[in-house]
């Protein structure tokens, strides 16, 4: 027989009890219980809106923790390096890292060469050593939040159309680059109380002196909307200075006739295509020794230029000179660099420094064809046509203050050597850089 349980009361199951989020949230019978309810309804709203906010920022506002370059470090100088992807800039910023600088560079890489950042970035992979943002100095908006979230101690502000034929032909683009952007870095400097500035100027501002050679006593009167906007620039940055409030430690370096590369072969210049019509007379006399144009075809202003054209030929033979070409400044980009960091470490508060940067040595053109030749093994065609009237014979610097207040003096004057380093370069770098990654703003 079966055994049976009919002596025993049998036991009901207990009601099942809901897990439903629904049933506990509709579930306000319990007076008690109401206020844990509010709070999860709450939270979860709140929760819900943080995910909807993070997922719509840009991703360099979504930072797990702060940056190392958002904070100081004892011992540790951060300059912002603007225009660091151009030719001059980034052999500035292999100069900084290299003396254990922390370095950002912002470049909006409408005339930089993205490839420089990569090498850098190579070359300096350690964390909070370089930063690049790929950001324009005219969106104020843009530049208030790279100052806001980094913390500067100085600004080298290089980042500049820098083409004296180009600015005849689109004159407010320079004014608005060179002039305007300056404005919108200085204000910031002023909100966000950085306090050091060293800038990137020309000798371009001092127009055509009277006499030779430039000193930084030199009146100033620019012919062409390129110095124009820069000696605006510098006037702006003096008359700000002056306030009460800025005390400010501002450096401003006039340079010539720029040449040469990285001697351990880094880094160069590499010009977009489309603006070779514009450079320098070295791009020219290298792009005549590649083949890239049938010769050498270059046009000497009547101003003092930091770069020359290379579209007709080279003009003027009857000059006062020893060869009858006409004389410049060149320097080397190794040395430019060298004088705007001693101008960075003798910066101080409340005081301003303007210099000249050149060798104070001029070199004929013929002579500087001469050594462009022997350095790239070809025989450039050069054709030389009568001198156009108002062609200054001689343009060159007088280096003594630099010499005397920051200790510098050119070091790399050997025309040749460096034309021979700039053209090691070229011939590596046909096609120029390869681009890397970078933040964009």
């Amino acid at each position: 027989m079966l055994p049976t349980n009919r002596g025993r009361p049998q036991q009901r199951p207990p009601p099942p009890r809901s897990w439903s989020f629904l049933s506990e949230m509709v579930d306000f019978s319990d007076p008690k219980r109401r206020p844990r309810y509010l709070t999860k309804l709450v939270m979860a709203a709140l929760l819900t809106a943080m995910c909807v906010l993070m997922l719509t920022q840009p991703p360099c506002h979504r930072r797990a923790s702060p940056s190392v370059f958002s904070t100081r470090q004892p011992g540790v100088t951060h300059v912002l390096l603007t225009g660091g992807a151009g030719y001059i800039g980034s052999h500035a910023a292999l100069r900084l890292l290299k003396d254990s600088f922390r370095v950002t560079i912002v470049d909006n890489l409408s005339r930089g060469n993205i490839g420089a950042i990569k090498v850098l970035q190579n070359l300096f992979p350690e964390p909070g050593r370089l930063q690049f943002i790929q950001a324009d100095l005219g969106d104020p908006k843009a530049v208030n939040r790279i100052f806001a979230e980094n913390a500067f101690d100085a600004v080298m502000h290089f980042a500049a159309v820098a083409y004296v034929g180009e600015s005849t032909l689109e004159p407010l683009r320079y004014y608005h680059n060179i002039t305007a952007n300056t404005l919108v870095v200085l204000e910031a400097m002023a909100t966000h109380n950085v306090k050091t500035l060293i800038y990137s100027s020309t000798c371009a501002t001092y127009g055509e002196p009277d006499k030779m050679p430039i000193t930084e006593e030199t009146p100033q009167f620019p012919i062409n909307p390129y110095g124009k906007a820069k000696k605006m620039a510098e006037d702006i940055i003096l008359d700000f200075s002056k306030s009460k409030k800025a005390d400010m430690a501002v450096m401003i370096l006039r340079y010539f006739n720029v040449i040469g590369s990285d001697p351990e072969g880094r880094l160069g210049e590499a010009p977009r295509p489309e603006l070779r019509e514009h450079g320098r007379i070295s791009g020219a006399c290298f792009d005549a020794a590649l083949g890239i144009i049938p010769g050498l075809k270059v046009r000497l202003t009547t101003a003092i230029v930091a770069q020359f054209f290379c579209q007709k030929a080279v003009k003027g033979t009857d000059y006062e000179t020893p060869d009858g070409t006409c004389v410049r400044d060149y320097i080397d980009v190794t040395d430019l660099v060298d004088a705007h960091v001693k101008a960075l470490n003798k910066a101080e508060r409340g005081r301003v420094g303007i210099y000249n940067v050149g060798t104070g040595k001029g070199r004929s053109v013929k002579e500087f064809v001469e050594a462009c030749k022997k350095a790239t093994g070809v025989d450039i065609k050069v054709d030389y046509f009568p001198r156009r009237p108002g062609d200054y014979a001689e343009v060159y610097s007088d280096p003594a203050k630099i010499n005397r207040e920051l200790n510098w003096t050119a070091q790399h004057t050997d025309l040749h050597e460096s034309l021979r380093v700039a053209w090691t370069w070229q011939k590596a770098h046909r096609s120029g850089y390869e681009p890397p990654q970078a933040m964009i703003l």
